[in-house]
Order: structure tokens, then sequence, then C-alpha cells
């Protein structure tokens, strides 16, 4: 019985010490780095083109399920989104950045 109780000690350490992983580091600091999601023509502010509409890249992400955006279009090989509820005209488009993360864009008023 003793045997049984430090093999489930043994089981719980590796375990608990297994959850603990650290990201590589340089010189003590830790690097996290990722390469970007997003299409350099996004990070450099240029429009997309919809509906004869051009739309600009927002500097916020949102955070949104999948399942409550719907696709609309495809842009420059890119699924362009709404939101489900949005009705046109549409306030903003959406492309996805990552899990349940959507870059907005928006329509810049011709007065300003």
């Amino acid at each position: 019985m003793a045997s049984f109780k430090i093999v489930l000690i043994v089981v719980a350490v590796v375990i608990s010490i297994s959850g603990c992983s650290t990201s590589p580091s340089k010189g003590g600091l830790r690097t996290s780095y990722a390469a970007p999601l997003e299409a350099d023509w996004i990070r450099d502010g240029q429009s997309l083109e919809f509906e004869k509409e051009l739309w600009y890249p927002m500097d916020n992400v949102e955070n949104i399920l999948d399942s409550e955006v719907y696709k609309v279009g495809v842009y420059r090989s890119l699924d362009i989104f709404v939101e489900a509820i949005d009705v046109r005209p549409y306030d903003r488009l959406y492309t996805k950045f990552g899990k349940n993360k959507y870059r907005f864009f928006e329509k810049h008023d011709v007065h300003h």
C-alpha cells in the first residue's frame, strides 16, 4: 500500500510540473514574438473594396465568437465578415485575425 501512495504522489508531481512550461528565453528575459497573422496590406492601412465602397482597417481587434459573424464576401483571398445581427447598410466589416479575433473595417466619412 505504501508503494501505491508513492506512485500516486510521483504521478501527481509529474502532472503538476508538466503544466509549468516557459517560453524560450534569451538572457533571462522571456521572448514571445509571433509572426503577424494579417496580410501586409491590412497592416499597412490599405483599404478593401466591398460593394463599390472603400473600407479602412481600424487599429482595434474585436473578440467575437465565430458563430457571431456571417461571411459576406472575399477580398484578396481573405474572407469578409459582418456581425450576424447587422443588416445593410453595414456599420463594419471584419477580417479574421486569430481565434475569435477580428480586425474591423469602417468607411471613411467623405466630409472629414
